[in-house]
């Protein structure tokens, strides 16, 4: 479809919208899942033939990295894919794993304590799992939110109880006090957050993390933290290893800790499945009585290795454990940057806000402490006079899709994620133009 052919159909037909609605049968564009989205404004750029600019979906839009796709296909010629791999993982994986853990978090992490799992949603399943059954008392994961929504379902799925706040308004020295008023209860097994955060992009301080994990210890807590963007808040460079500064990380502060490390964003090896979990070594040693009854150990380590990552998949895929191994190979012998490439999400980002907060939006998520989030992978928005429903629909008029922040656990309800992967230099330049329409039609 040409451009002007485009001006012609854009802003689209309400009724059009309405109709895709009711054929996929959601209930509410507030509370409908990223896939919900993702069908809806893949239907309606059919039915239209306007080609929609998609925010919705938290995939790469880079290529992956050349070392790894280089080494699984080596691993795959040598005839891996015939043998199954070691729920432990690899040798030369597990060795990488503790080697990037010191280089680039400045902590130290046992090979023995570091595994691969089918990407970090299978290793929050599997700690999920491990976590909540350790002590029957300690049933509930607390969700520092805005989350990932997906591991809420994961709960769902487990039949495993959570509760969760938003924290934006218990940033600093309000963060300790918000934590304890749930950890006192005695009943939360472990706490979760994402850093930098999916999806409002806010980043923990160190003082932050330092609360986090000080509060776990103190209440026999385990902070699980997940690193899907790993020293992607460009604000500080975190790319040379061995050197400070480093990705800010909670196992700092805690002797009871998880951190999960995914593939997907930092080396775009999404189609993969392949992420890494470190465990502290006091907690991967710890026994739990309560265990038995499911994993037939009452070893903390043993339990989420052999119980629950062994119940799952059998292990971890064999060839991209060694494209894994190679890239952080790379990585931590300093043959490149593990920043150079993703950096172009936070140029996107920048170029996409200045659109929107141009044309009368406003981040919704907007600092930490008094600094400015950064420019990353997602960044959320709000429209004067309307609610995340109200907004949704209103951008999806005009070829523009995105997520309610509602699904995430945010309390603001005008509130929508903005994902900038799949938006290329192009489709920025056509957003600048249909926000500019959007304007105009909704002042």
């Amino acid at each position: 479809m040409t451009d002007s052919s485009i001006k012609k159909v854009v802003p689209l037909d309400a009724g059009l919208l309405e109709s895709g609605v009711k054929k996929f049968s959601i209930r509410s564009l507030s509370t409908a899942s990223i896939r919900e989205i993702v069908r809806l404004s893949s239907e309606l750029e059919k039915d239209s033939g306007v080609p929609f600019i998609h925010m919705e979906m938290g995939v790469p839009g880079l290529f992956p990295n050349q070392i790894g796709v280089a080494a699984e296909i080596e691993a795959l010629e040598r005839g891996v894919a015939s043998k199954y791999p070691s729920i432990e993982g690899i040798p030369e994986l597990k060795a990488e794993i503790s080697r990037f853990a010191k280089l680039f978090m400045d902590i130290e992490a046992s090979p023995e304590n570091c595994f691969p799992s089918v990407g970090s949603m299978q290793g929050s399943f599997a700690v999920f799992m491990t976590a909540c059954r350790r002590d029957k008392k300690k049933d509930t994961t607390l969700f520092i939110d805005p989350g990932f929504p997906v591991q809420k379902q994961q709960h769902k799925v487990l039949g495993l109880k959570y509760e969760s706040f938003d924290v934006y308004n218990f940033r600093g020295t309000k963060l300790r006090a918000k934590i304890e008023s749930f950890l006192k209860k005695g009943n939360i097994s472990s706490v979760i957050y994402s850093n930098p955060n999916n999806p409002s992009w806010i980043s923990f301080t160190e003082k932050e993390l330092e609360t986090i994990g000080s509060l776990c210890d103190e209440h026999d807590v385990i902070a699980i933290e997940d690193l899907a963007y790993f020293a992607m808040d460009f604000r500080k460079d975190y790319s040379v290893p061995g050197q400070a500064p480093f990705q800010p990380t909670v196992a700092k502060f805690a002797n009871n800790y998880i951190v999960l490390v995914s593939s997907s964003k930092i080396f775009s090896y999404a189609g993969q499945r392949i992420a890494a979990m470190i465990v502290s070594g006091k907690l991967f040693n710890r026994k739990f009585k309560d265990l038995e009854n499911y994993f037939g150990t009452d070893n903390f380590g043993r339990a989420i290795v052999y119980g629950a990552l062994y119940s799952l998949s059998s292990g971890t895929c064999h060839s991209s454990q060694f494209a894994l191994a190679a890239m952080l190979r790379g990585a931590n012998d300093g043959l490149f940057n593990i920043v150079s490439q993703v950096r172009e999400y936070g140029e996107r980002a920048a170029l996409m806000k200045k659109i929107f907060t141009g044309n009368g939006f406003r981040i919704v998520y907007d600092k930490d402490g008094e600094e400015d989030i950064a420019h990353g992978f997602y960044f959320t928005l709000a429209y004067p006079g309307m609610n995340s429903e109200e907004l949704l629909f209103e951008l999806l008029r005009y070829g523009v899709s995105a997520i309610s922040l509602k699904i995430t656990g945010s309390d603001r309800d005008d509130g929508i994620r903005a994902c900038v992967s799949l938006a290329d230099r192009g489709a920025i330049s056509e957003l600048g133009r249909r926000m500019i329409l959007f304007r105009k039609e909704h002042k």
